[in-house]
């Protein structure tokens, strides 16, 4: 099933932080404005979540289109290693 991916990006005393990803299911994937990938279950879909949630969880950024284009690249990268 194909699923939007979601965060939040907020302000913090080292600069902008993204977290609370989610995966929301989508007909109409949105690769332009967002990030898109799809999952074979919903544990593997947990477990993707799990997995970005921790890989930035430290990670800071100086600006919101940095934060865009670094998760977006991560996604893409991690959903090529699937294939």
């Amino acid at each position: 099933m194909m699923y939007q991916l979601g965060w939040a990006t907020l302000p913090g005393l080292r600069g902008l932080s993204v977290s609370e990803f989610r995966a929301t299911p989508t007909n109409t994937p949105d690769n332009d404005r967002g990030v898109a990938i799809e999952f074979a279950s919903e544990a593997e879909r947990e477990a993707f979540l799990r997995e970005i949630e921790a890989a930035f969880a430290a990670r800071r950024f100086t600006n919101s289109a940095d934060a865009f284009d670094t998760v977006k690249a991560w996604v893409i990268e991690r959903a090529a290693k699937k294939l």
